[in-house]
Formats: structure tokens, sequence, C-alpha cells
């Protein structure tokens, strides 16, 4: 029974560090943290998403670019998660909404599924192998930002695409005015 549970435990931390990674990914393109992003994927990686095909320093290169061209934010979500483990090999089904902000103003929202054999080398759950399954794109209509005419808005700081984002803020803090709606 004990050795059951610990084969549980042991599963669901593998599990949790694949998550971890996967999230790695997206956060590191959101906020272009190019170290942070490229934690996500062993050296020897392959990536297939759209039009580009090669290494994660590579993949780096070309999506931020897109994205720093292109929108003024980005939103690599993640949903549903399949995760297969077998040893120190593992595979992966998750899928994603993007959502952007266009420079032009207009709003760019995508949906797929990323699939990805990870390994674990070193103790670190890593992607080998992913493909982007694009199945769905589109606009919204462009309305303003909820909440964009309150005065202290960013007290707390402002999003950023980069370390200014209060997300790296340590510890965080509440700078905004005591306010209740009514």
């Amino acid at each position: 029974m004990a050795a059951d549970r610990q084969a549980r435990i042991d599963a669901l931390l593998d599990r949790q560090d694949i998550v971890d990674c996967l999230t790695r990914f997206s956060r590191g393109m959101d906020r272009f943290d190019r170290s942070l992003f490229l934690s996500a994927f062993h050296d020897d990686a392959t990536v297939a998403a759209g039009s580009f095909v090669g290494a994660p320093d590579a993949l780096y290169a070309w999506a931020s670019a897109l994205h720093e061209g292109g929108q003024v934010a980005t939103h690599h979500n993640l949903l549903n998660m399949t995760i297969d483990i077998d040893g120190d090999s593992a595979h992966a089904e998750t899928y994603y909404l993007f959502v952007g902000r266009n420079r032009d103003e207009s709003n760019w929202i995508a949906g797929g599924r990323y699939l990805d054999r990870l390994e674990r080398r070193d103790g670190a759950w890593k992607i080998v192998l992913r493909t982007n399954m694009i199945e769905w794109s589109g606009l919204v209509p462009t309305l303003p930002l909820p909440f964009g005419d309150i005065a202290d808005l960013h007290a707390n700081g402002a999003p950023a695409r980069d370390a200014s984002d209060p997300s790296y803020l340590r510890p965080l803090v509440n700078r905004r005015t005591p306010h209740i709606p009514q």
C-alpha cells in the first residue's frame, strides 16, 4: 500500500514538473524573458510552429520579433492537458488559447494544441520536440480597456513585456489607495 502511494506521489510530482515546464514557455514568451523561455527546452530540442522549424534559441528570436513587431501584449494561455509519462519520457497534449493586442488596436485570438515530447535529463523535465497544431484564428472587435479611466490603476505597476512587469516584484505590495466602489 505504501509503495503504491509513493508511486502515485512520484507520478504527481513528475506531472507538476511537466506543467511547470510548459508554463515557463508561455510566461517566457509573454514577458520576453529569453532565459525563462529557453528553460522549457533541452538544448537539442526541435520546434515546429507555423512557418518556423528549428531550435529553441532560434524560435525565441523569431517569435519575439514577430510578437514585438505585431502586438503590444500577448497571452499564451494553457488549457486542458493530457500527460502520458513512461519512465524518463513523456508526451503531452496541451490545448492553448492565444490572445494578442495588435499594434493597430485590433485583437487577435487563436486556438490550437501543443504536442510535446519531453524527457527527464539530470532530474529536469524539458521539451525535446514540440509541434504547434494551430486549429483556428480570428480578429475580435476592439473595445476600451476595462477600468482604463482609474487614476491609480497602475500604481502597483503597469503590465510590461520584460522584467519590469509587476509579476517579477518581490514582495508584491499594494500602492493603490483603498477604495470600495458604491
